[in-house]
């Protein structure tokens, strides 16, 4: 008997992998984490002292490192018990309370007719391949050229060519054999009732094939080529074989890719782009990924994500990234996302949001300027409940109680629709924090403003123009802590000082507000090593944000002192008039200011960048001495020196940057002190 795909799937995902492997093996304590169904035990495949036997609850796969065997729920029985398949998948439908199919002779049918329609679509995808290589693809072969993909890239991908003819691929297929119906329930052809010839649906496009989660085409996507096309992507019509809103491109190959990435171990768990899938918006977008690296990278098809779409990214990851275009566009598309994720999430299952840079996508992105700005961008990713806490404050005016009322009660609503009880609370607990931080009123010298200072959301006041940037971002002025408190040596011994580059960048925007407006975007993404800085910097964005062009010096250290920064600003500022670092004072000139700061922020770059450099290394050495590949280990370890002696290098830089100032002689006085 011929099972269908939904059958087993069904009962696959109804009984985990590690019921049916736990009554044959002993999972290891030690190793095993339960609440993140992940088991380990010693091999039922082959004899060995320790565990290298993997199985994961959320992938319904086992693998073992030792002797490489691999596979799903029918399988281990298959192996290890040798039962037949049907009898396999008794024993599993009995697991799941599931009873088993009767024989169904039309859907056994349907079954054959779809085989049947999967092999006109791999003829269909050589065709479109052949195309491309030849005199009349010339011009598609020079746009992906342009693209900067090589030819490895295409060829993994597939990618195609439909020649600007109206039957070129219809009348191939027909001299193959293929019936007409066939080519037509494919949705290859344009026919009806209204049609007296069909025609070819793809012309003059450079076509994406679009693959199952078994890796069979299913569909195409085509590429105008011309600039006058009524639709400059077009997809394939819904078939047997596709539904548009239930298939993700790149699913198969990001799937297989990120349960590489989890292979390797803890050492790649503190990096955001391991173990997850990114959703990109295109296939471009996808392809160009591909090619920089970054494999576990898909894409909806055309259209906003789907509630089917977000289960598959689920079904993979239990938090996937979702990545968006920075522009308003791509903006309205996240917060449609954020609206879809909500009613769904549960313990373990989220999303997170990636914004690009205004006026970028992954593909110009990777293709102009690697790999990296991008590892940078997800790294970044914020929470869904950051999302909707944006969305919700930005440009925003909250001068009056009634306005205030007005976002209380919208953020109870929006977070009404979340199905899960136990997250749902938490959210709301979650947003009341959010408003009692974000109306908190600042404590100033000679009083509180509003009264009791209370953390309550009645009676507290919203900073000024609470609507504007950095409060959009959720960046919210911390509280102010007592002047006693502040002064005392339990504070002082917990604000130690950060590493001298940072003071410098950080001391130099405290003493040149000037500096947030004429970079903002470049500062407001600045990343601190140091938590105290962290903190800083979080509360001087949300009062720029506050203030806004009115900001200066005077009034944002008031800000930042009654927001209790007064000793770690004291702090920064000996540490730096100590190394004579005038450029970061008061007394420097705009102009000297803003070269120090572009000086220690080139560096700053710098560093954190090679510091990613060493992770990723290391994450790849422990791979790599897990699997005892002898051949990649010494190339990393290389590697890893190499990177050791730029880090080397460039503090040795740094030390003669520092001195420049003084040596220069541009500044007498107070700033040399």
């Amino acid at each position: 008997m011929r099972f269908s795909n939904a059958f087993l799937d069904e009962i696959r995902d109804r009984v985990p992998i590690s019921d049916v492997i736990g009554r044959r093996v002993t999972f290891d304590r030690k190793k095993t984490n339960v609440s993140r169904g992940d088991y380990w035990a010693c091999c039922p495949f082959h004899g060995e002292k320790s565990p290298s036997f993997h199985c994961e609850n959320r992938k319904g796969r086992y693998h073992c490192f030792g002797c490489g065997v691999s596979g799903d729920h029918f399988r281990f029985l298959t192996d290890l018990e040798g039962l037949s398949f049907p009898e396999a998948v008794q024993q599993i439908a009995d697991m799941a309370g599931v009873a088993m199919p009767q024989p169904d002779v039309q859907a056994e049918q349907r079954e054959k007719e779809r085989m049947g329609l999967v092999e006109v679509m791999e003829m269909a995808t050589r065709f479109f391949e052949d195309q491309l290589q030849t005199p009349a693809g010339a011009k598609a072969r020079a746009y992906l050229r342009d693209r900067g993909l090589t030819g490895r890239t295409i060829e993994t991908f597939r990618l195609g060519f439909a020649t600007d003819s109206r039957n070129a691929l219809k009348e191939h297929l027909a001299g193959k054999g293929v019936p007409k119906e066939a080519i037509e329930a494919c949705g290859l052809v344009v026919h009806g009732p209204e049609i007296p010839v069909s025609y070819d649906r793809f012309r003059d496009r450079i076509m994406f094939p679009i693959l199952s989660i078994r890796e069979k085409v299913i569909a195409f996507g085509g590429r105008a080529m011309s600039p006058d096309a009524p639709a400059k992507y077009l997809n394939s019509n819904e078939t047997e074989l596709f539904h548009k809103g239930n298939v993700l491109y790149n699913h198969a190959r990001a799937r297989k890719s990120m349960q590489g990435a989890n292979r390797a171990g803890n050492a790649a768990q503190d990096e955001k782009t391991a173990g997850t899938i990114i959703a990109v918006e295109g296939y471009m977008d996808v392809i160009a990924l591909y090619q920089a690296g970054i494999e576990n990278a898909v894409a909806p098809l055309g259209t906003a994500l789907t509630e089917n779409q977000l289960d598959l990214l689920w079904k993979m990851t239990p938090e996937p990234v979702l990545c968006f275009d920075g522009d308003g566009a791509g903006i309205r598309a996240a917060n449609r996302a954020a609206d879809l994720a909500l009613p769904f999430i549960k313990p373990e299952r989220t999303v997170r949001f990636a914004l690009l840079p205004d006026g970028k996508d992954p593909d110009d992105l990777v293709r102009h300027e690697g790999r990296a700005p991008f590892d940078k961008v997800i790294a970044s990713a914020r929470p869904l409940a950051e999302m909707i806490w944006s969305r919700e404050v930005q440009g925003a005016n909250f001068e009056t109680p009634e306005s205030r009322a007005a976002l209380e009660a919208r953020l109870r609503q929006v977070t009404a629709v979340i199905a899960d009880e136990d997250v749902r609370r938490h959210y709301q607990q979650d947003m009341r924090d959010r408003l009692n931080t974000f109306f908190r009123p600042v404590q100033r010298q000679g009083g509180n403003f509003g009264g009791n200072g209370g953390g309550g959301f009645s009676g507290n006041r919203q900073p000024r123009g609470g609507g504007g940037r950095g409060a959009a971002q959720g960046h919210a002025m911390p509280s102010a802590i007592s002047d006693r408190l502040a002064r005392s040596a339990l504070v002082r011994g917990a604000q130690e000082l950060p590493a001298l580059r940072e003071s410098v960048l950080a001391l130099t925007v405290v003493n040149h507000p000037d500096l947030l407006f004429s970079h903002y975007d470049e500062i407001a993404i600045i990343e601190y090593e140091n938590r105290d800085l962290q903190r800083l910097w979080s509360s001087l964005i949300g009062i720029a944000g506050a203030v806004g062009a009115r900001l200066d010096r005077a009034r944002l250290i008031e800000e930042l002192e009654a927001a209790g920064f007064d000793t770690l600003l004291k702090g920064l500022e000996q540490q730096v008039r100590n190394s004579r670092l005038w450029t970061a004072t008061a007394e420097a000139a705009s102009e000297d200011a803003n070269e120090g700061y572009q000086q220690a922020l080139a560096l700053h770059k710098r560093t954190r960048a090679l510091l990613w450099q060493r992770r990723e290394l290391e994450r790849e050495l422990a791979l790599a001495t897990e699997e005892g590949d002898n051949e990649r280990v010494p190339q990393i370890l290389r590697a890893l020196q190499e990177v050791q002696n730029e880090t080397v290098r460039l503090e040795s830089q740094e030390a003669i940057i520092e001195g420049f100032g003084v040596m220069s002689g541009r500044v007498k006085g107070p700033a040399a002190r």
